[in-house]
């Protein structure tokens, strides 16, 4: 069974930082893709970024490129977001997220493994 433990979230005023982090169970990290995601109160859960296997390919939601940044360390099976410039509307639970086999892409139905979440609030 694997395990995803988010870490990283808090408080932050509008054009703050916040790095989350993602820790992941199991041997086998570096074969599947990595998101991340994230859901706001009454909205659905959307897509955030992602990252391939060993991270040559990196895709971001248009409302948070060149602001966001995913990276991976498969040596430590984590992976991890940098939040620059934080605005109000980024404020959600974001959730780490592990690809299903084979496939790197932006669906919630392309992930089969969820963390916990890890709260985000970004005050203006």
């Amino acid at each position: 069974q694997v395990q995803l433990v988010e870490s990283g979230g808090g408080l932050v005023q509008a054009g703050g930082s916040l790095r989350l982090s993602c820790a992941a169970s199991g041997r086998t990290f570096s074969s599947y893709a990595m998101g991340w995601f994230r859901q706001a109160p009454g909205k659905e859960r959307e897509f955030v970024a992602a990252i391939s296997r060993f991270g040559g390919s990196t895709l971001y939601a248009d409302s948070v490129k060149g602001r966001f940044t995913i990276s991976r360390d498969n040596a430590k099976n984590t992976v991890s977001l940098q939040m620059n410039n934080l605005k109000p509307e980024d404020t959600a639970v974001y959730y780490c997220a592990r690809g299903r086999a084979g496939v790197f892409g932006v669906n919630r139905d392309e992930y089969d493994y969820w963390g916990q979440g890890t709260q985000v609030t970004v005050s203006s």
